[in-house]
């Protein structure tokens, strides 16, 4: 029988997350989208904690236009610029299942043009 795709993305999910892990010095950047909005988060997986996190629906990008790819981008330089000023520099990405591919990949990439190193 065929794995719906949440079936699909959870199994991948499951297998990545035994290989990454974050850490205080280096957390995880974790990537969650919906249909309609899209969530990046750097945790710390020791402690268990959300160090920070920026979202689409967040006040500075509630009224952001464009596409749902180029709000990934400012999403992705967002993250960077928070981390960095909290002596952040280097991080694991996650992409939590999902394919490294449109939105995700530009909030990859938005984030290493912002100075995170991963």
């Amino acid at each position: 029988m065929a794995l719906t795709k949440q079936e699909r993305r959870y199994r991948i999910k499951k297998r990545i997350r035994k290989i990454v892990s974050g850490t205080a010095e280096r957390p995880r950047l974790n990537v969650f989208r919906s249909n309609k909005q899209i969530y990046a988060q750097l945790i710390d997986d020791l402690t268990g904690k959300t160090l920070m996190a920026v979202s689409s629906l967040n006040k500075d990008f509630a009224g952001a236009e464009g596409t749902k790819t180029e709000i990934a981008a400012v999403i992705g330089k967002a993250i960077a610029e928070k981390a960095l000023a909290a002596g952040i520099s280097a991080v694991v990405f996650d992409r939590n299942g999902y394919l490294y591919h449109g939105r995700v990949k530009q909030l990859a990439d938005a984030a290493r043009e912002g100075g995170l190193k991963f």
